[in-house]
């Protein structure tokens, strides 16, 4: 019994020693938990006190950020080539043909040139085009910016195919207009003669040289110079009429026509100089007078319209001392017979010698005459064929009015219509006897009158 109170008692004191310490333990969680809470509460002041001082910077700093920056609305991202080129800006090419079109040169081989015209393809000149504008893409580098035609849309491979020859043409007549502003001397080569003068190929483009831009050492056998090389410089150079004119005279004679100021100074009226025809027109001649610039001519050396003698020499070429002056040598002053055409009488190259009507204030040109060098045939007709004087002579013309019948050379009498009976019937050409009736040499006028030598058909 006492045993089991025992045992009671033990029970009781192990209980209550467990309670106890579970007291100690809650209590001591419970002053944890509230040091914990402290803490905590603690930290959430000092972290909104920080919030409180850091507001107000952060609020600078946002409206700062608003007013540099305005708020951009979000863009969804491109689906397709065409939204990235509309948001991007790009804007592609898109070649015509026919069209003329910019490019940089990208790639550039023996063969073919890639050029980036800014299309969604390149754009290729071919082998094809290299020929004719092989000069003008020699001189091309990667990275230059051409002008270019369109000659193809797109080939098999997607490309734009190209043509450079209005860029090498352009580039051409551009060299061309600066050899004749700058007066630069170019090299040409002969290919092909003709009545006119010479073709020739210059910087790889055909061009002229008329037979009057040859020197007098080249006059007489401009046809030696096909397959030839020689210098000349641009005389003219018109793009729009794809002409291009070269002298050779002005490289091999410029100290002549650069002294024609001083030799133009040294002309007067009556002088005789020789020259060299340089144009026939169906009006006149024209000439390239060699005036000396010391004032002298040649009018004591010619003989009715002749150099005398002792002065000939065909081979002689001028002097240095001479200038070179321009003049026209009217059809009315080439004979003193009736000139039809001057081509009749002269051609290009052919040397003559002038005598100097006048100058022309306003070109500088000369006024020349051939026919004065030789004496007047009407001062000789009036000795010669005095009024009474019966001779044989042939028509030269017949017109409505009367018959002209031929003197002398220059010197044509009239046989008046009224004169002519019914038994004459003369056509050109035709051989008359005639009688001179009256003459006026002052007004070169003779009047004539047929002579029968033969009885009319039918006359009785």
């Amino acid at each position: 019994m006492a045993t089991t109170t025992k045992k009671t008692k033990d029970t009781t004191n192990n209980s209550s020693e467990e309670k106890k310490t579970k007291a100690k333990t809650k209590k001591a969680k419970e002053t944890v938990k509230k040091e914990k809470a402290v803490e905590k509460k603690t930290a959430i002041s000092a972290k909104k006190s920080t919030k409180k001082k850091e507001a107000p910077a952060k609020e600078l700093e946002k409206k700062s950020a608003s007013k540099a920056t305005p708020k951009q609305p979000a863009q969804a991202k491109p689906q397709t080539m065409e939204e990235l080129m509309q948001m991007t800006g790009y804007e592609p090419v898109v070649p015509k043909k026919g069209e003329k079109i910019k490019g940089v040169i990208i790639e550039k081989t023996s063969k073919m040139i890639k050029l980036d015209i800014n299309a969604k393809s390149f754009g290729v000149v071919a082998e094809q085009e290299f020929d004719f504008a092989q000069d003008f893409i020699e001189d091309l580098n990667v990275g230059d910016t051409i002008e270019a035609t369109v000659v193809s849309v797109e080939n098999n491979r997607g490309q734009v195919i190209l043509s450079l020859k209005g860029a090498a043409s352009d580039a051409k007549w551009e060299y061309f207009e600066e050899a004749l502003t700058n007066e630069k001397t170019l090299e040409a080569k002969g290919i092909e003669a003709n009545k006119g003068g010479l073709i020739v190929v210059v910087n790889g483009v055909r061009g002229f040289v008329p037979s009057s831009q040859f020197s007098r050492r080249y006059l007489d056998h401009i046809q030696d110079l096909k397959d030839q090389k020689f210098e000349v410089r641009a005389v003219e150079v018109d793009r729009e009429r794809n002409r291009l004119i070269f002298s050779e005279r002005h490289v091999s004679e410029e100290k002549q026509l650069s002294q024609r100021d001083q030799a133009l100074s040294a002309v007067k009226e009556g002088s005789v100089y020789a020259g060299v025809i340089s144009g026939v027109k169906a009006f006149g001649l024209f000439m390239t007078v060699e005036v000396p610039i010391d004032g002298s001519d040649l009018s004591t050396k010619v003989e009715d319209g002749e150099l005398k003698p002792e002065h000939r020499s065909k081979d002689q070429l001028p002097s240095e001392d001479v200038g070179y002056v321009e003049g026209l040598i009217h059809i009315s002053e080439i004979s003193w017979e009736k000139v039809d055409h001057p081509k009749n009488y002269h051609q290009v190259g052919d040397r003559v010698l002038i005598s100097v009507l006048g100058i022309d204030d306003k070109s500088g040109k000369l006024n020349l005459s051939i026919k004065r060098l030789k004496m007047d045939p009407w001062r000789k007709v009036a000795k010669e064929y005095p009024a009474g004087t019966t001779f044989d002579g042939k028509v030269s013309r017949v017109e409505p009015f009367g018959v002209f019948v031929s003197v002398t050379p220059g010197v044509d009498g009239l046989i008046h219509v009224s004169k002519l009976g019914a038994g004459f019937n003369f056509k050109e050409g035709d051989s008359v006897t005639v009688n001179v009736d009256s003459i006026e040499p002052e007004k070169r006028r003779m009047s004539l009158s047929p002579v029968l030598t033969e009885v009319p058909v039918g006359y009785k």
